[in-house]
């Protein structure tokens, strides 16, 4: 059987417009964001893939400061207060989001290595060339699952097509 790749994101219009600020408000620093929604377990459904519900804003706590142009991480007291936040709403963690002010919106080495796959991974980049036709933001998503290889792996990574508006609820 293949990797479990969910198919789609999908996004309203008035979350991606918060996630677009959040995204370019340190710029020139990386900034970061956690994303909540409905998770269906470990595999997401490959028709119905992923919706995000809520962004919830973090600041780039990487250590030391002088590397957060290039470099992110989320304190980990926001993550457990956006967990629960979630839970309050039937909503889990399923990812995270965050910027490359000076690249593309491909994660890096050091993003896959760092990452818990499965995940969600949304990432704005300075530049929209590699993203596709039908997305007009230069905010790409992808998915990252488990290399199946002894650590330190990085994860395999997959990009995921957004629909942006009604999530029809």
């Amino acid at each position: 059987m293949g990797q479990p790749w969910p198919e789609l994101l999908r996004i309203g219009r008035d979350q991606l417009t918060l996630l677009e600020a959040i995204l370019v408000a340190e710029t020139p620093r990386e900034s970061c964001a956690l994303l909540l929604g409905p998770w269906s377990g470990p595999q997401p459904c490959r028709e119905v893939g992923l919706r995000i519900e809520a962004i919830w804003p973090c600041l780039n706590v990487w250590d030391p400061p002088a590397e957060r142009p290039r470099r992110f991480a989320v304190d980990p007291r926001e993550q457990l207060l956006a967990q629960k936040w979630g839970r309050l709403h039937g909503w889990q963690l399923i990812g995270t989001a965050h910027s490359h002010p000076g690249g593309v919106a491909v994660p890096s080495e050091l993003d896959r290595s760092l990452a818990f796959p499965p995940t969600l991974m949304l990432i704005a980049g300075a530049t929209a060339e590699l993203g596709p036709a039908s997305v007009a933001t230069p905010i790409r998503a992808w998915w990252l699952a488990p290399a199946g290889v002894p650590e330190p792996a990085l994860a395999l990574m997959r990009p995921l097509a957004m629909r942006i508006g009604d999530l029809g609820h």
